[in-house]
């Protein structure tokens, strides 16, 4: 690294820095304006709104604005070497867009790693928060409970299978517990094959043993060969690794799941056979693909910044913001195709990042060398 990409490190940190500052304190601003009234009737404090809501929101924040901050650092920091004639001195110098792109791409490179952990392992613990705050003081609160064919793995090998979920009675109707196993009886590997099952007519939790009661109860074992035991049991007591919470899951759920935990998420329905996976993958890839787009808009903001153009940085940074707008929007549209499976939801995830990657290959091959 020479002086020169030092001196464009720091100058496109800095501008990072500040406008990731600014973009928080109005995302708070804003979302304070809106809220104060709920905040105010359901009795929260000024203590818990910015000591426990907006301190913890400021991580969801983070995420959502990340890529902008950068992709505007990006073109302010090349539109001012442009205006004042260094891009320029460059070039006569024998120096390529390609070497002073460097260390635009480092940054942005370190940036997109770090969101990935970030936006993996810190952000879900934080919405956690979030989103308790908001069911207990908002007045519309982002509920949304499915309570319809759902699955859960309670453990390695495990699937719990509900028909329906009743929140208010914490009882479940239509359930069938699931135990796999691989089967070794050839001494070769196999995939894992379906050991027992537990039917039943409900399941309700009892508060006091901390455990679910399932009534008419019948039992199957199925060996590798040979027809199923059946056994009949009135009752059924199980200490599942699983609370009445997690039966009633909103589609925000997605948002309190690090990385390794929405991956099990995703392995235990398909496991199951579960329908309607297309908004729990799409949340799991964008847990891989949002942090790209730090990456691939500092490549697109550089060549766009590096010609200059008439009305210096204003024009520079209008045409930058409407670029974010479209990558932003472009990925916002495509999700709920994603999330009913119209569109696989891979592709839903990774088609943005994969078009914009492209404009950043032409506009690199376009600039001015």
């Amino acid at each position: 690294m020479t002086t020169f990409d030092w001196h464009i490190l720091r100058r496109f940190a800095a501008a990072t820095g500040l406008l990731l500052t600014l973009l928080i304190v109005f995302f708070v601003v804003l979302d304070y304006v809106e809220y104060i009234d709920d905040f105010l009737d359901r009795g929260a404090t000024l203590g818990q709104v910015f000591g426990t809501y907006y301190l913890h929101y400021i991580p969801e924040i983070v995420k959502l604005t990340s890529p902008l901050a950068v992709f505007l650092a990006a073109i302010y920091t090349t539109a001012r070497l442009s205006q004042s004639m260094q891009l320029t001195a460059l070039t006569m110098a024998g120096v390529s867009l390609y070497r002073v792109l460097v260390p635009f791409a480092v940054a942005g490179a370190l940036v997109t790693i770090l969101m990935l952990g970030f936006n993996g392992f810190v952000v879900p613990s934080a919405n956690a928060v979030v989103l308790d705050f908001q069911n207990r003081y908002y007045r519309e609160a982002p509920r949304n409970a499915e309570t319809s064919d759902l699955y859960r793995q309670t453990a390695p090998g495990s699937v719990l299978a509900v028909g329906f979920f009743d929140p208010g009675l914490n009882r479940a109707f239509r359930v069938s517990l699931l135990d796999f196993a691989a089967d070794t009886t050839d001494g070769l590997a196999h995939p894992e094959r379906l050991v027992q099952r537990v039917d039943a007519a409900t399941m309700t939790w009892d508060d006091t043993l901390e455990a679910w009661t399932l009534d008419e109860a019948i039992r199957y074992r199925f060996a590798p060969d040979g027809l199923p035991e059946r056994d009949t049991l009135a009752a059924f007591d199980t200490t599942l690794a699983i609370r009445p919470r997690d039966l009633a899951r909103t589609e925000r759920d997605a948002e309190r799941l690090t990385i390794l935990e929405a991956r099990d998420y995703v392995i235990s329905l398909r496991r199951a056979g579960a329908s309607r996976l297309g908004r729990p993958l799409v949340e799991y890839y964008g847990k891989f693909t949002y942090p790209l787009a730090n990456l691939i808009l500092v490549l697109v903001g550089v060549p766009l910044a590096a010609r200059r153009r008439r009305g210096g940085q204003a024009i520079q940074l209008a045409l930058g913001l409407f670029v974010a707008f479209v990558y932003l929007a472009l990925q916002k549209v495509i999700e709920p195709f994603g999330y009913a499976e119209s569109v696989p939801p891979f592709v839903a995830s990774w088609l943005p990042h994969v078009v914009f990657a492209v404009v950043a290959a032409v506009l690199i091959w376009r600039a001015p060398k």
